[in-house]
């Protein structure tokens, strides 16, 4: 009874006039399809849009390369001091293989040399060996020049220029080396400078910004750190270089001096000739 009474007033299914949507549907559901998604969508546009339009944020985790890591830095004077320090690297190589062909045993001691001086002494032709000593510029020719030079004063006269001839032409071959010595010992501190430089630009920064931000500090850092590698990178290889080379030049100058003392010993006096000093009287 009350649905049928319900039906003859008009109160049914059917939606009063205006109301959105088709004959027989639900007022509820109506509103949730249509006005719903009008509400919703003013309040989530400006939020994608600003995502959209936004530059990505910096440190978006894109690898960087080798080059950048090791040659490059954020701060000009960081990058200075790194291509002071791969340039002087270069330099030290160079000189290093330099030396190292200044200092081969060839070099030193020319071989055939110490026969041709050998033979003509034993031939007695005292003049030919010292123009043909003083003619070869390498140590032994520099060394041997010299004793024959003072073959006048008698054998230890020439024993003691080839003392003074020796350590004077070693020091001499070894004074341009020390260049690497220095090297080795300037470049730690040339990279620890730009480390100093790298931590006070880290700590200014972190002072203007009053809180820790990893993104800003990581520059000064990256230089500190960088600026060290390459000192180290400098320095190594220069020092292990100067040791290798010395010791290579000693050895060398120290053979080259025996040698010398075996082409002196014709001017040695023998046992009859001392004891013919020793019967003349005073």
């Amino acid at each position: 009874m009350i649905r049928e009474r319900m039906m003859k007033e008009g109160l049914g299914h059917r939606p009063p006039s205006g109301w959105p949507g088709q004959a027989g549907s639900i007022p509820g559901a109506e509103l949730s399809r249509g006005t719903l998604g009008g509400l919703l969508i003013p309040l989530f546009y400006p939020a994608a849009s600003a995502f959209a339009q936004s530059p990505p944020p910096a440190g978006d985790g894109s690898p960087m390369t080798l080059f950048e890591m090791f040659f490059l830095s954020d701060d000009p004077f960081g990058i200075a001091i790194i291509w002071l320090l791969l340039l002087t690297s270069f330099g030290s190589i160079a000189l290093m293989i330099y030396f190292a062909r200044r200092t081969r045993r060839a070099q030193l001691m020319p071989p055939g040399l110490a026969e041709e001086i050998r033979q003509m002494l034993l031939d007695k032709r005292y003049r030919e060996a010292i123009e043909r000593a003083r003619s070869d510029d390498s140590f032994l020719g520099r060394v041997t020049v010299a004793a024959l030079v003072e073959s006048g004063g008698g054998y230890e006269a020439m024993e003691r220029a080839i003392e003074e001839a020796g350590d004077a032409q070693a020091a001499r071959m070894l004074r341009p080396i020390e260049i690497l010595n220095v090297v080795g010992n300037i470049a730690p501190m040339i990279g620890l400078f730009g480390t100093v430089y790298g931590m006070i630009v880290a700590f200014q920064k972190l002072q203007q910004i009053g809180q820790p931000d990893p993104a800003q500090l990581a520059g000064g850092i990256s230089t500190a750190l960088v600026t060290t590698f390459w000192g180290l990178v400098v320095a190594i290889p220069a020092l292990a270089g100067y040791a290798l080379i010395r010791n290579n030049l000693d050895a060398h100058t120290s053979e080259a001096l025996i040698v010398t003392e075996e082409l002196i010993k014709p001017f040695r006096p023998t046992e009859q000739t001392e004891r013919a000093g020793d019967a003349e009287p005073t």
